[in-house]
């Protein structure tokens, strides 16, 4: 019998886009009686749903679907702000005697679920001037340098032409005298707060390519371009961080003819790929997770029951 302390059970299903985790999620949830919790940082926003690549209607209707078509395109939607409502959502699943399943590619939403946002503290703006004019005027070698004799664990993760990481060590170490990587050691040691089962999809390299190039002549021939020059007629304009994202800047680059037709679509299939690619690094760091190729569900299946799901 469940004890009161017992933790609740929650399925991962993570990986990078294009490779097919949207028909394998309904299939556990069909099967384990499971609703999904949308892990994905461009789904959540409203009417941007060719470029986000978002389940249909009638796959969203076979399976509840939660935090998809959630807050406005000139909302700022962060992982603070996800890790609230997601934990909402697991509740009110939980509650109906469902099984909450996580399913997406943003995997600093799931690390900050599963883990906890790390409370790093309020920069003043002071030390940031500072930084930043240090880097300016010393260069990023030296900067490096600087943060290697104060937080080694950082500098040695941190490229040294990584700036914007290695600006963000320095600025939290002269603002508290802490390492970045003590803050980043404690988010690591907090107790799980889930019994977690995670279930990574990967396909080989050329194969899950070819999928996000033909991707790219899907989204164009449902309507891609038309979903964004509604976006723009509706008042959002390419400034917003949404419409930065891949496949939205793309097109308004198109539309307001800094681009060809063609080169947008080529720049569209590269950092689609690029994007895979980095997300396929993000997770291939996370130990816990099993790996499958989309086409291993009785082998995905029998992983889930073994562990009593």
């Amino acid at each position: 019998m469940p004890q009161l302390f017992d933790k609740q059970k929650l399925i991962v299903l993570a990986g990078p886009t294009g490779v097919g985790k949207t028909e394998l999620s309904l299939g556990l949830a069909e099967r384990f009686g499971a609703e999904v919790v949308s892990m994905d940082s461009m789904q959540v926003y409203k009417y941007m749903d060719i470029g986000t690549a978002k389940p249909s209607p009638s796959e969203r209707a076979r399976v509840p679907h939660h935090l998809i078509d959630y807050v406005e395109p000139d909302e700022v939607y962060h992982a603070g702000r996800f890790v609230r409502d997601a934990r909402r959502a697991i509740a009110d699943i939980a509650a109906r005697k469902r099984l909450p399943m996580l399913v997406g590619g943003t995997g600093l939403y799931m690390k900050s679920l599963l883990q906890g946002v790390v409370d790093l503290p309020e920069i003043p703006q002071q030390i940031r001037n500072g930084v930043a004019s240090d880097l300016s005027r010393l260069g990023n070698a030296a900067l490096h340098a600087e943060l290697a004799a104060c937080d080694a664990a950082s500098a040695a993760r941190i490229h040294t032409n990584d700036s914007q990481r290695l600006v963000r060590g320095l600025e939290i170490f002269r603002a508290t005298g802490i390492p970045w990587s003590r803050y980043l050691a404690e988010q690591e040691a907090r107790q799980p707060e889930f019994s977690v089962l995670k279930i990574g999809m990967r396909r080989p390299r050329s194969e899950l390519y070819a999928r996000i190039n033909a991707r790219v002549d899907i989204m164009v021939a449902q309507g891609l371009v038309e979903e964004v020059q509604g976006l723009l007629e509706m008042g959002f304009g390419p400034e917003l961080g949404p419409m930065q994202s891949i496949g939205y800047r793309h097109m308004v680059n198109y539309i307001e003819g800094h681009w060809s037709w063609e080169e947008a679509l080529r720049l569209l299939a590269r950092d689609t790929r690029r994007y895979a690619k980095r997300q396929f690094t993000w997770f291939g760091r996370d130990s816990h997770i099993n790996w499958f190729h989309p086409d291993e569900v009785e082998a995905v299946y029998h992983l889930l029951e073994r562990n009593g799901f």
